[in-house]
């Protein structure tokens, strides 16, 4: 039994997974709080330029 122990302490096979893992949900976590703070800007920067489009003549012959 302390064979099996030792030898599970040893070994380090799931501990790549692990770090992917981790690394994979702080860029999830960093990319929901970009969107999060560029959300207004962007719907108010949109809603100008829909505005100003909207705004325009068009002549027809």
């Amino acid at each position: 039994m302390r064979n099996l122990i030792a030898t599970f302490a040893r070994e380090d096979d799931g501990a790549v997974t692990v770090d992917w893992v981790v690394l994979t949900g702080a860029m999830a976590v960093l990319g929901v709080t970009v969107a999060l703070i560029l959300k207004d800007g962007a719907i108010n920067h949109s809603t100008s330029l829909g505005n100003k489009v909207g705004a325009i003549s068009v002549l027809r012959d």
